[in-house]
């Protein structure tokens, strides 16, 4: 895909002697005769570089634009002027100018600029995707038949532009499916941009996925991109799809179909080029039974389906889930424990309704709640079931809390504690707690209420 630069110029010949330059070097070019109109260009379309005159005739000069690109749009800007000195090439500089360019212009300096630009915007990008990874695994753990299954699945699709519907029970690892695809792909050097159709208000979600223009409902004070023109030329991951409304699935299926849309409040027609994997716990079948799904999107996101087990059904990767869970959780200040024989066996007895993610949060919880290094099966057997395990362990000051005959007060003492220990650990971040723990942050604040716990 040709990178797309903007000129901002507020001479007409500058601007028609670059554009045939930089055409002629394979660049798409676009141009504005001022920072208002350059920034209206941001606004409604994709720029990988810009080129900008500090001396514009109008309202704005490019000093005041410069910081304005740089926080709104995060590319680099190339600064170009008549009347340039030392002072104003510095001050454009510590204001986020990658480049500083005199007139008149060396047309080969100008290419070679943009060039370097452009690569390093290539190299903030890939250096942005590789903390992404190196934070979160992108690989589903464990040797299980199910598995080794899905690996094998990924890998063939991946390379491939086919939309992909992954399934499968909340907690599974849907995200990570998704993930693992963007990282085999051909757009794994661009950020996939994710959608969680749940989380988002039925009013918003219009505006989230296709942006909006100024002015067009109460609060859009400026114009927005959605989230159909961040992922351009890459990967869309719509998360929980199933619980979209009829309304914006209608919208959704032109979308897909014609790869082309208008923001609201907009009239102008935006094309994209886009591969969509989606996710959804819920059976879609019944859901287009019982007239909450539209079979005509269904079919055109099911190309490729991938199903997710449950932990129930693959307990023998439990060991290997745990060892990977504690290497993520030494980071986060939480000392490592070791595991019996013992300890996996009574793991394995548990139903896990709510699959690796509650696995996740409850291994969480007992690395920061038992004081013991080494996790015995009576300990497991405890902490999953107080009441039932309080028989087995010998009165242990650090168990006392839970060793009480009320299973409802058992339970509300552990959450209580995990909670506030969590918090410490953020030190009071509701947000990235309630991330970690994998409860909505409206849903902990009122959970945080119920356990009298002060934020």
């Amino acid at each position: 895909m040709k990178k797309r630069i903007l000129i901002i110029d507020d001479e007409t010949s500058i601007r028609q002697a670059l554009s045939g330059i930089l055409e002629d070097e394979g660049f798409e070019v676009t141009s504005a005769s001022s920072a208002e109109e350059g920034l209206e260009i941001l606004d409604d379309d994709h720029v990988d570089l810009v080129l900008l005159d500090i001396w514009l005739g109008d309202k704005m000069d490019g000093m005041a634009a410069l910081p304005i690109i740089k926080e709104r749009f995060h590319l680099p800007v190339i600064m170009i002027s008549g009347h340039g000195t030392i002072e104003t090439a510095v001050q454009a500089t510590r204001n986020g100018a990658f480049d500083f360019i005199e007139k008149p212009l060396s047309y080969d300096k100008i290419v070679l600029a943009i060039t370097n630009g452009l690569r390093f915007a290539q190299l903030e990008l890939e250096n942005q995707l590789l903390r992404q990874t190196t934070a979160k695994p992108v690989q589903m753990t464990g040797t299980s038949q199910a598995i080794m299954a899905i690996r094998n699945q990924i890998e063939m699709v991946a390379p491939t532009d086919a939309w992909v519907l992954i399934r499968g029970d909340h907690g599974t690892g849907k995200e990570l499916v998704a993930q693992s695809i963007h990282r085999l792909s051909g757009s794994s050097s661009k950020p996939m941009i994710e959608v969680n159709c749940a989380a988002i208000p039925e009013e918003l979600i219009e505006s989230e996925l296709f942006g909006h223009e100024k002015g067009s409902f109460t609060g859009a004070h400026s114009s927005k991109k959605g989230k159909f023109d961040q992922a351009d030329g890459g990967i869309l991951f719509l998360d929980e799809i199933g619980d979209m409304s009829l309304k914006t699935q209608a919208k959704i299926l032109r979308i897909l179909q014609e790869q082309k849309f208008e923001r609201v409040g907009g009239s102008r027609t935006i094309k994209v080029n886009v591969r969509v994997l989606a996710a959804t716990n819920k059976n879609l079948e019944e859901e287009i039974e019982n007239g909450n799904f539209r079979a005509d999107l269904f079919w055109r996101l099911n190309v490729v389906p991938i199903h997710v087990p449950k932990l129930h059904d693959r307990l023998e990767d439990i060991p290997l889930l745990v060892a990977s869970l504690m290497d993520s959780m030494t980071g986060k200040g939480i000392k490592p424990k070791t595991f019996t024989e013992d300890a996996f066996i009574a793991l394995r007895e548990h139903s896990w309704p709510g699959n690796v993610r509650e696995l996740r949060n409850f291994i969480e919880r007992l690395a920061i709640m038992c004081p013991d290094e080494i996790i015995t099966g009576q300990q497991i057997r405890l902490f999953l079931n107080p009441v039932q395990g309080a028989a087995t362990i010998n009165n242990s000051p650090a168990m006392a809390m839970f060793l009480t005959t009320d299973f409802k007060e058992a339970k509300r003492l552990f959450e209580r504690e995990y909670l506030h220990q969590r918090l410490i650990q953020n030190d009071g971040n509701i947000s990235k707690t309630a991330e970690q723990v994998g409860l909505e942050r409206s849903h902990l604040h009122k959970k945080l209420k119920s356990l009298d716990i002060e934020v």
